[in-house]
């Protein structure tokens, strides 16, 4: 069964969470996750059985060891991860519980990653023999160097014939800091896409269109053929829709759009108990990169990545560490009985 190389290019976090419910320090304990959008779907797609690389740079000290071991432990190789003097990004979070909703605050200012710049990435060796990238909207809402490294990679994937995977990740916190400007920027990188993980709102930050269609799906519909006709690159657009009932009860269904008009639907399950939603959008993105690389058909793609992403919301920490088999099993019929 041919595997896809795939190269993922971001930044590597530390997250640390309150233990349980407890609020941020309310006793003076933390658990410790490592963590990143482009990360997150690495090791999600090396679980699959794919040939992944990290690109990235981390600090030269034990927290940036531990983040490097961690991803090798999951079988991403690191071999393109520098190291430089300088901090490690953080970002604590406190889980909701009832209707008090969950809290993150990031302290990633000057780490390591975000005071690096497009020259120290050579993309013409970085990407031999590699068939796909991963890129996300964070790194370049870091501050204008970074924007300048996630671009000059997408465009030496264009260049290279790479397929380029992009989640919009719109974070107007990271973009407001620095005043830069999201829609020219997040434009450029849409237009070296071969798939967009992205829904209407998204597309109405890069392209300015407004969506007001009252079903959600007519909405997400409007928002692809208007990116389709933006971007001739584009091939896919992929999103999930969310239902929130509680912290812990949320019903989660996904679309896949094809340019050729291919609409293939993943109903709505609702999911009861949540453990851990951090990272439930990246095990979506790889669960249908999983499903591209593999040739599937669109339906089966657009159910597998759901069922990776539902998943995900039962595991603690940012990481699906999931197998292929495990997503096949929740994709046909739920069994919630011991697997003997």
């Amino acid at each position: 069964m041919a595997m896809s190389r795939v190269v993922c290019f971001g930044e590597l976090l530390l997250r640390m969470s309150a233990p349980g419910r407890e609020l941020l320090l309310q006793t003076a304990q933390l658990t410790v996750h490592p963590g990143g959008a482009e990360a997150n779907v690495g090791v999600s797609l090396a679980q699959f059985g794919h040939d992944v690389s990290m690109v990235s740079t981390l600090p030269a000290n034990p927290l940036g060891q531990f983040v490097a071991g961690e991803l090798r432990r999951h079988r991403v190789d690191t071999t393109h991860v520098q190291t430089r003097p300088g901090r490690m990004g953080l970002y604590f979070l406190t889980t909701g519980a009832v209707q008090r909703a969950s809290e993150v605050v990031y302290d990633r200012v000057d780490s390591a990653f975000s005071l690096g710049s497009a020259a120290d990435y050579d993309w013409n060796t970085l990407l031999d023999g590699v068939e796909w990238l991963h890129l996300s909207g964070v790194s370049p809402a870091l501050n204008p160097a970074m924007a300048e490294a996630t671009l000059a990679a997408a465009q030496a994937a264009c260049a290279r014939g790479v397929k380029v995977s992009f989640d919009g990740n719109f974070r107007p916190s990271l973009w407001a800091r620095w005043e830069g400007d999201a829609p020219r920027i997040l434009r450029e990188l849409f237009a070296c896409a071969h798939v967009a993980f992205a829904d209407y709102r998204d597309i109405g930050v890069v392209l300015g269109g407004e969506f007001p269609q009252t079903d959600i799906g007519e909405r997400v519909d409007a928002a692809a053929a208007q990116a389709f006709a933006a971007f001739p690159r584009l091939q896919w657009m992929a999103c999930t829709q969310r239902t929130p009932h509680s912290v812990d009860h949320h019903s989660l269904g996904a679309m896949l759009i094809g340019r050729d008009g291919t609409r293939a639907v993943a109903a709505a399950r609702e999911m009861v108990g949540i453990v851990d939603r951090i990272g439930g959008g990246d095990a979506f993105a790889a669960g249908i990169l999983h499903g591209m690389m593999r040739d599937f058909d669109p339906q089966a793609i657009v159910r597998f990545g759901l069922a990776a992403a539902i998943l995900k919301h039962s595991i603690p920490g940012d990481f699906n560490l999931v197998s292929e088999a495990d997503v096949m099993a929740l994709t046909g019929e739920e069994r919630f009985d011991v697997r003997r």
